[in-house]
């Protein structure tokens, strides 16, 4: 009798513990969270990400869910304000059952507040939407990031824009905080890989709407190429004071800028403008069809134009899907870590590079290519390229790397 109390003691020490290490995970559910900007400045990149990342959980659970359980998301608002970002993390990872994983969370310094309240509870970060090297570095067990960073963004775009259209007078313009000045020290570096180095930079406060002293400050330097640490407004304000002084260099823009809403909103202003990127935006009328076929579906379902900010929710929910599929039905954060360790992820229909990620590297591209505003939308212009100015290309499966720019526009 007291061996077997004392085994069902020990299963029932078990089962606590891996409930423990296991937030989120029920009988019935896999419950993740996600914080998005939903009614400041970025409301309507969270808005769009909000809605793709719903779209494949509702597909998800349509098809039973995964191993037997439906998946069940909880969305927070932070207003894109750090401060509010941890009090929307520790209010997801308290109530009930707790969150398995943040998904896709929007915000350089929001994520880096938000990390330290996940990981005392074991709640992973997964795929934020932000490129910012603390996503994965240093290595830690529940960090996982997709994007290239910006910096890598930079020092691949800024010296081959001056390389390749002769440019002579780099300068930047960037927000002040964490996400810009990632856009600036990119920069540098890949200038200064090329012998170059910035001769004018200037930067402004977030929320700024006046950019007439630091365009002021450029067109007097005689900059051609002016790099944008901005984001929405912030580029459009640049652009438009540019123009209305007369100061006509080249723009280019890390993979904040790369959204419909800059064409739409600047208009011609906004022409030529380049900007990094990975996804490409999903247009209605896409040539591919199955991007226009789920740009359709996307618009039926939630009834506004997907952009890239959707695709960018719908990926990342779908990567945690895939893996918590190999993962098996014994879900627990430990088997999440050691099945994403061994997860490659294939090149999708919008473009996506190939993410590939182990035990020591937990960012899984580290490529990027161009795109610019043409005729008032996104053409992609380059395919990816790595910052020493090879090409990735795909042989027997994996991915390689090849001594040349490339200069097609790809699919």
């Amino acid at each position: 009798m007291k061996l077997h109390t004392a085994f069902a003691t020990a299963l029932l020490l078990a089962a606590a513990t891996a409930h423990a290490q296991s937030p989120g995970v029920t009988k019935n559910e896999i419950i993740l969270g996600t914080i998005q900007d939903l009614s400041g400045p970025l409301a309507s990149y969270g808005k769009q990400i909000r809605m793709g990342m719903q779209m494949r959980v509702d597909e998800a659970n349509e098809l039973g869910g995964v191993h037997g359980r439906k998946v069940k998301l909880l969305v927070e608002d932070d207003g894109y304000d750090p401060k509010k970002s941890v009090l929307a993390t520790q209010k997801l990872v308290s109530q009930g059952d707790g969150i398995f994983a943040m998904v896709g969370h929007l915000g350089t310094a929001q994520n880096i507040a938000a990390m330290p309240v996940q990981f005392e509870k074991n709640v992973i970060n997964f795929f934020p939407i932000t490129a910012a090297r603390e996503m994965y570095e240093p290595v830690h067990k529940l960090k996982w990031a997709n994007a290239a960073t910006y910096y890598d963004q930079m020092r691949i775009a800024a010296p081959r824009l001056v390389k390749d259209r002769n440019l002579a007078r780099p300068c930047i313009i960037y927000q002040d905080d964490d996400f810009g000045t990632e856009v600036f020290k990119g920069t540098e570096e890949g200038l200064r890989s090329i012998g170059k180095q910035l001769v004018e930079k200037t930067s402004y406060k977030r929320g700024a709407t006046d950019f007439s002293s630091q365009v002021a400050r450029m067109k007097a330097a005689g900059c051609d190429l002016v790099v944008l640490g901005t984001i929405i407004r912030e580029t459009v304000g640049t652009m438009a004071e540019a123009k209305k002084t007369g100061f006509n260099p080249v723009f280019v823009g890390s993979s904040a800028v790369y959204t419909d809403l800059i064409p739409k909103l600047g208009g011609r202003m906004a022409e030529g403008l380049f900007a990094v990127m990975t996804s490409a935006h999903p247009y209605l009328d896409a040539a591919e069809q199955p991007v226009r076929f789920w740009a359709n579906k996307y618009k039926t379902k939630n009834g506004d134009d997907p952009t890239v900010f959707s695709v960018y929710g719908y990926g990342a929910m779908d990567a945690f899907l895939k893996v918590a599929f190999r993962n098996g039905p014994n879900l627990t954060t430990d088997s999440f870590v050691k099945a994403m360790e061994t997860m490659t992820f294939p090149r999708d229909m919008f473009g996506t590079a190939e993410l590939t990620f182990s035990a020591t590297k937990h960012l899984g591209n580290q490529f990027s290519r161009l795109s610019q505003v043409q005729d008032g939308r996104w053409k992609v212009v380059s395919d990816y390229v790595a910052f020493s100015g090879l090409k990735p290309v795909q042989k027997g499966g994996k991915w390689l790397v090849e001594s040349e720019f490339f200069k097609g526009a790809p699919h």
